[in-house]
């Protein structure tokens, strides 16, 4: 069941009955953003941080913002009607478009699109492998730390890291500094130092990202791309992947998941069991 309407009203529905028109902009030229969540045992996990993001890209595009009650109203509505089927794990996706809008770059007048809609999720294994890739993140986009819909920089990336046995693909920018991965934030471990690159390196904001600096003191610092090549430890973050240890880059592998990426792993975790929204 997924719930579709707009900023204001909207109602649920069964997938094959959920239709949004071919001419919103959303389709058309990828004009809106989307917050993904994890739901453990029937909960959002960190649904008010995913909100604030989603307030945060819409206005970065010039969207109306959404309205934050509608949206928790329609979650809630989403996660009920789905239960029965969705077992203790659940992949939960909010997606707000421009709505209706003529066949170019320019919007019209409709209102916004939103829809709410939730898959079962899969549980990752306990570490993970990489690939880097030839294309750059250019951190001075105008859209640069937007979750917008437009990820067809993604899934080509993506289907580069697949095609040579890795899950994700890790990116620099533009001045060959470390960067993120394609649905990920990645953090490097050097000398006993957790790092991740800072927003200024044109990488999204992500919600386990800013929880894994909150929580364990992990620091904001430009890494060179190379940097994953000699770092002790490197591990990813998402929001269905919590903290994920990698094992192998490229050519270069780790016999095991490091110590520090392991304990921040279990640690997250069980931070995460207590308090479903930090």
């Amino acid at each position: 069941m997924i719930w579709l309407g707009d900023r204001e009203i909207g109602s649920i529905v069964p997938a094959d009955e959920a239709l949004v028109s071919v001419l919103d902009h959303g389709f058309t030229v990828a004009d809106g953003v989307f917050e993904t969540l994890k739901v453990a045992h029937g909960r959002p996990f960190a649904l008010t941080r995913h909100l604030r993001r989603l307030a945060r890209s819409a206005a970065a595009l010039g969207l109306q913002a959404p309205d934050e009650g509608v949206v928790r109203d329609a979650v809630g509505e989403v996660i009920f009607a789905n239960a029965p089927i969705m077992g203790g794990l659940g992949r939960l996706r909010i997606t707000y478009t421009a709505g209706e809008a003529p066949l170019g770059s320019d919007r019209g007048d409709a209102a916004p699109t939103l829809v709410v809609a939730m898959a079962k999720g899969l549980a990752w294994p306990e570490a993970t492998t990489c690939s880097t890739v030839p294309w750059v993140r250019n951190e001075r986009s105008p859209i640069t730390g937007v979750k917008s819909t437009s990820y067809a920089e993604n899934v080509v990336a993506l289907r580069y890291a697949h095609d040579r046995g890795a899950s994700e693909a890790l990116m620099a920018n533009t001045q060959d500094e470390l960067c993120e991965g394609t649905g990920t934030n990645v953090f490097v471990v050097i000398e006993g130092r957790v790092l991740t690159p800072p927003i200024s390196s044109g990488c999204l904001a992500g919600i386990t990202r800013e929880l894994v600096i909150d929580w364990f003191g992990a620091v904001e610092e430009t890494v060179p791309y190379g940097a994953l090549h000699t770092a002790d430890e490197v591990f990813l973050t998402s929001s269905t992947r919590d903290v994920h240890p990698v094992i192998r880059i490229d050519e270069r592998t780790w016999d095991e998941p490091g110590p520090i990426s392991s304990r921040l792993r279990e640690e997250f975790i069980a931070k995460s069991a207590v308090n479903d929204d930090p």
